[in-house]
């Protein structure tokens, strides 16, 4: 393991209590589960729904869309935790466009590390290490090094409950907590916990390991590893399971979905943590029927995320939304004549070299420039140098025109215009 990153503060010998490590099984749906065949049946289709999604766009329009679920990601999964930082802030926070206000930067800033920390994933950067300590240990790392050093301080628990204490990026909590009612275990036991943790969810089989995105979900906040963050950690494993185990091209996030219903997301938890509830209840010290009843939830979020992402990116009504939009700019001399002709082609091609637009505009080659600067100028077209093919962009401001109810609309830019 990197010496970057030490698993606990040298300072500090943290207790352990000795609880044993089967006071969180179960851990996986076990193969007698009365609805395991139902559970697996949501997986089916998840697997054949997400990847129809995945195929349904050219590859790099498909890139271009993942920026923005990023950003929809990031502010659903801050809004979980109390922290309302709209896209189009996150978009101006990955732009160094950071607002004057103290309080607001700071969020801007945890919100830029989310998404830097989602690109990272999304790019491959814990294939094939999500379920293990490393990897876990690094995600929390990633995560809390781009933070402020104002939001890297939190509250102690028992009788220090006043005293502010200092997270360390990537590295386990020495300190008892409380999640509600839940104690989690001595910070002594975590690294045995995550041993156990690691030891039943890595290697598993395709339909398995979906699985285990919904139980790992639970049981890494029930260990509650970290001192903080732990919350994002989870929702961002989540994501890099699913991305993995699903090829999901990053076109859809559990976090909405969470968010949207975050009381019964919430619920569901708290079941998560109650002990067996009789001898119908499985074998484990946990419920199994909560944890059964949690991974439906978190399936059927999945499956309704995947559908929502799907209508909005019909062709023909993606197409409609940014005609619309483009002919509304042209009316008020926002672009020129022809800006369609190249939104078009790039909706239907993904990327269009720069030669290709007179052909497509049927312009000269110095009024086509002129067409793709004023596109350019619109956030909608950015390619990745002045020669480089031109790809078609998602721009936050825009989701309510675009992607209406994506997330809600900007306060400040009244149907999608700043």
């Amino acid at each position: 393991m990197d010496a970057s990153f030490p698993v606990m503060q040298a300072d500090i010998i943290p207790p352990d209590r000795g609880e044993s490590i089967a006071l969180m099984e179960p851990l996986l749906v076990p193969s007698g589960a009365a609805r395991r065949g139902e559970l697996l049946d949501k997986i089916l289709v998840l697997a054949q729904q997400s990847a129809g999604l995945r195929r349904s766009l050219p590859g790099h329009l498909a890139t271009s869309l993942a920026g923005l679920v990023r950003s929809m990601n990031c502010y659903y999964s801050n809004l979980i935790e109390g922290h309302d930082t709209h896209p189009v802030d996150i978009e101006r926070a990955l732009r160094q466009d950071f607002s004057a206000d103290a309080r607001q930067r700071n969020l801007q800033l945890e919100a830029r590390a989310h998404v830097e920390v989602q690109a990272w994933i999304d790019a491959g950067g814990l294939r094939g290490r999500a379920f293990t300590l490393e990897g876990l240990l690094e995600l929390h790392r990633q995560f809390c090094e781009r933070l402020p050093g104002e939001l890297l301080w939190t509250v102690g628990d028992g009788n220090q409950a006043e005293e502010r204490v200092r997270v360390q990026p990537g590295t386990l909590r020495t300190r008892d907590v409380r999640v509600g009612r839940h104690v989690a275990v001595s910070p002594g036991a975590v690294p045995r916990f995550l041993h156990r943790f690691v030891q039943a969810y890595s290697g598993l089989g395709k339909a398995d390991t979906i699985l285990a995105a919904a139980c790992a979900h639970h049981r890494l906040l029930w260990i509650h590893p970290f001192l903080d963050g732990n919350g994002r950690v989870a929702r961002l494993l989540s994501h890099a399971v699913l991305l993995e185990s699903l090829d999901t091209g990053a076109l859809w996030s559990v976090a909405r979905g969470l968010a949207r219903n975050v009381e019964a997301y919430k619920r569901h938890l708290a079941a998560c943590d109650l002990p067996r509830q009789g001898d119908t209840d499985g074998r484990g010290s946990l419920s199994q029927a909560a944890l059964v009843e949690f991974v439906a939830f978190f399936l059927d979020i999945c499956l309704d995320q995947v559908a929502f992402m799907e209508r909005l990116i019909q062709p023909e009504q993606l197409r409609t939304r940014i005609a619309l939009w483009a002919e509304e700019c042209i009316r008020l001399g926002q672009l020129p004549h022809h800006a369609m002709a190249v939104l078009e082609a790039l909706l239907y091609r993904g990327e269009l070299p720069r030669s290709d637009v007179p052909t497509v505009t049927g312009l000269g080659d110095r009024q086509a420039r002129r067409v793709v600067a004023a596109l350019q100028d619109q956030g909608v077209v950015i390619s990745e140098s002045s020669r480089a093919p031109l790809r078609l962009a998602f721009p936050a401001r825009l989701a309510p025109r675009w992607m209406p109810g994506l997330f809600p609309e900007f306060p400040d830019a009244p149907g999608g215009q700043e």
